[in-house]
């Protein structure tokens, strides 16, 4: 039975690297017969203030939402397999997709039930991440950002199994511009293969 991908994009520009690592994963899902959501933050305006609304209430369980909140939840429900591409700043992820998952993956939702309703889903969280895997392992980062992301967010809302990969070197100023077309096409194989990996169908 063919897959359902939630593919969720977290980046201002349409034309950036984290945008077209996006497209070839939908287009790699589809080649395999997969079917693709993309939930793209910024192109619809996902609002990732916590409002009142979406405050979650531990004597409440069954709190409602607010429509926008429960329509993103819906859209979690449907899919079997969460794919989650974004750009990392200042060692954690962009403010939209930390607000997504603070507004949307709520008490009584993703977490706060004996048995989570996003139990079984598998989740792969891709960062795009602009120094080299020295670099970064030096830092921590990765280690840093699989501790919020992985451990945090997946394992508490009953996902254990999720997956966190980075995409190094993604920096492409310092590359010479005869040579950058090169390497995203360096970067798109390596996020196809990462998905083949983590997501094998």
């Amino acid at each position: 039975m063919a897959r359902h991908t939630l593919l969720v994009l977290a980046h201002p520009r349409t034309d950036s690297l984290t945008a077209q690592v996006a497209a070839r994963l939908r287009a790699r899902v589809e080649s395999e017969g997969g079917t693709v959501d993309v939930l793209d933050l910024y192109a619809e305006g996902f609002d990732p203030l916590l409002h009142p609304a979406d405050e979650p209430d531990w004597e409440d369980r069954e709190k409602v939402y607010s429509p926008e909140v429960h329509a993103h939840m819906d859209r979690i429900l449907a899919a079997d397999d969460i794919l989650v591409v974004f750009p990392v700043w200042w060692f954690a992820p962009p403010a939209v997709l930390k607000g997504w998952i603070d507004r949307v993956w709520n008490y009584g939702f993703a977490y706060g039930r004996s048995r989570p309703r996003l139990a079984g889903k598998r989740l792969l969280w891709l960062a795009l991440m602009g120094g080299t895997a020295e670099e970064i392992e030096e830092l921590g980062m990765e280690k840093a950002l699989g501790l919020l992301l992985v451990t945090g967010i997946s394992a508490y809302c009953g996902l254990p199994d999720a997956a966190l990969r980075v995409l190094h070197g993604t920096e492409l100023s310092g590359v010479p511009a005869e040579l950058r077309a090169d390497r995203v096409a360096e970067l798109l194989t390596a996020a196809e293969k990462t998905v083949d990996e983590v997501l094998a169908r």
